[in-house]
């Protein structure tokens, strides 16, 4: 029985690599153990570029600020190819609506059903959108979005300014749904 070229080269492959392991493996441990001399001690700089998580209070909202009308444009712009122009008709995740659907059957979860805290959005929404840019919108225009998608779905009204100060304070209507602590099968101390 033969193998395939594209099969027998990964295992020539793999057993090559697992004998340089073997070989490079005293050199190692002679230096030192745990220590293998590759990269860098990360600097201040390093770690403050990937620490821009948002806390549900708040803690970590840039300054900016952003408005319905200015959320309009740019959802319209950056947003509406995945969510559809309103929020709801797709192809990605629905946005609006959904509200009152979470006993049903076959609830609708979107940011004005499901999100308990309209500061989580922001994250999201700072880290991960566009799908096809994360990351490169400005706070300005992230708090843009979240206006216009908060009042799509009801929550705030249209000439409400966004900003570090006002949005830990919305209230979610889904903000008493879910439950702090560790899952129900997860032992207590």
């Amino acid at each position: 029985m033969f193998m395939s070229n594209s099969r027998s080269c990964r295992l020539f492959a793999s057993i090559g690599f697992g004998l340089f392991a073997l070989w490079a493996l005293p050199v190692v441990a002679a230096e030192g153990e745990g220590v293998y001399h590759i990269g860098r001690q990360a600097t201040d700089a390093d770690i403050q570029a990937w620490n821009i998580d948002i806390s549900p209070t708040g803690e970590g909202l840039p300054p900016g600020q952003g408005t319905v009308s200015g959320g309009a444009a740019v959802y319209a712009a950056k947003c509406a190819m995945c969510h559809g122009p309103t929020g709801i008709e797709g192809p990605m995740t629905k946005l609006v609506g959904g509200q009152g659907t979470l006993t049903n059957s076959h609830p609708v979860k979107t940011v004005g059903s499901y999100w308990p805290y309209a500061t989580t959005l922001y994250d999201y929404i700072h880290r991960a959108m566009p799908l096809t840019a994360p990351q490169s919108l400005t706070s300005d225009e992230v708090y843009s979005v979240v206006a216009w998608l908060l009042f799509q779905n009801r929550i705030i009204p249209e000439h409400t300014v966004i900003d570090a100060k006002t949005l830990p304070g919305i209230r979610m209507p889904n903000r008493d749904g879910f439950v702090s602590g560790p899952p129900p099968d997860v032992p207590r101390p």
